[in-house]
């Protein structure tokens, strides 16, 4: 292999976003989305990666060039059958189909990506990087959930997590940061964006994490509930007349912080809560309760936490959750620096105080980086 080039693909279900990596040395070449996918002049994915194929071409880093090594795929679930990257081949594009099931959101896009740029570039190494793969390692006591074995072996009912890809690199990123190697430093990563997740990841390793079977589990999300007692589904069924697609779509694009005020946007949660409204002000503290409610239960997890990263969108921008989600926390060893919390910067950096047992820090997340060095890493063996 002569090139040194990861060309990496997420391929959603209206939208491409791509971008070009030099693993050499990690710079950025191309970036880019294709939108609107269906609509208008972008007919289908075919046509939005040959957009991809026009735009690089016109940058001189086009699909031909002999320094393009591989492209790596970000497929959301990856069930137990992969557990880590995966070369891809027929057999491998078969296997993922069959996990459209505990994903049909996501992996019919995903699988149709693989599909137009192996059309493109047949000789070209490709690999499928799953979200779900870093947490894998969880052990049966935090991945099994008490319900008949029979029934969930079956029908793969078990806590998968996701935001792998993210929550790899922001430990590790994390560990660097405090210049010791990650298979010494216990971390509790919060992912927070429009969707949020939590992981305790032990010296680089998950063992517990905030999704679950599907993304819905866990933290207040933007417009997901998150955790929420089976049996209101039921009882919205039965009491409320609603269909199970009716709730799928209240439990997952109705509700979190758009339920809750009507805003899903942390940015304008603060403004309103600035302006002393009592239902954004309300939305943000059930938030945080639910975030802080994590971080303790991790912490009892590992029994030792060296660090406590923020990233994402709304970790890695709202100084407000971050103080918010600390706050009280100096019985764990955590004590937050409102001077270094409130500097804002592009970086990874500690926030927390010189005396805090716990390192905090804000950790910004890359999450292609990451696909394109599975991805290398892969075909480089």
């Amino acid at each position: 292999m002569n090139g040194s080039r990861v060309l990496v693909l997420n391929s959603g279900s209206s939208s491409v976003k791509y971008q070009l990596l030099d693993m050499a040395d990690g710079t950025r070449l191309a970036s880019g989305l294709v939108e609107r996918i269906g609509e208008g002049p972008v007919a289908d994915h075919a046509a939005a990666l040959k957009q991809v194929a026009e735009e690089l071409a016109r940058q001189d880093l086009g699909l031909d060039s002999p320094e393009l090594a591989a492209v790596g795929h970000r497929v959301v679930h990856g069930g137990t059958r992969f557990t880590e990257p995966a070369l891809i081949t027929d057999e491998v594009v078969e296997e993922i189909e069959k996990l459209i099931p505990l994903a049909p959101l996501h992996n019919p896009a995903n699988v149709t990506g693989i599909k137009v740029a192996r059309e493109l570039r047949p000789d070209l190494p490709q690999v499928a990087v799953f979200d779900t793969a870093f947490h894998s390692t969880m052990p049966e006591s935090a991945a099994r959930y008490a319900v008949d074995v029979d029934t969930a072996d079956r029908f793969g009912v078990r806590r998968y997590g996701f935001h792998g890809t993210s929550h790899a690199y922001v430990s590790r990123a994390t560990a660097a940061l405090l210049d010791r190697d990650v298979s010494e430093v216990n971390t509790i990563v919060l992912h927070l964006g429009n969707g949020a997740s939590a992981s305790a990841v032990r010296g680089g390793v998950c063992v517990d994490t905030s999704m679950g079977l599907t993304p819905l589990e866990g933290l207040v999300m933007g417009t997901r509930s998150g955790d929420l007692d089976a049996a209101a589904i039921f009882h919205l069924s039965r009491v409320g007349g609603m269909s199970i697609d009716e709730i799928d779509t209240l439990l997952n694009k109705r509700s979190g912080l758009l339920g809750l005020c009507g805003d899903n946007d942390m940015r304008e949660i603060g403004r309103r809560m600035g302006e002393g409204d009592a239902e954004a002000q309300l939305a943000f503290d059930i938030y945080i309760h639910r975030l802080r409610k994590y971080v303790g239960a991790y912490t009892a997890v590992l029994g030792r936490v060296d660090a406590i990263a923020f990233t994402a969108g709304v970790g890695e921008n709202s100084a407000a959750v971050r103080e918010a989600a600390m706050r009280g926390l100096t019985a764990f060893g955590v004590e937050v620096d409102a001077v270094r919390n409130a500097l804002r910067g592009s970086g990874a950096r500690l926030i927390s105080t010189e005396n805090s047992r716990v390192a905090v820090a804000v950790v910004p997340t890359d999450e292609e980086l990451e696909i394109a060095s599975q991805t290398f890493d892969l075909v480089s063996d």
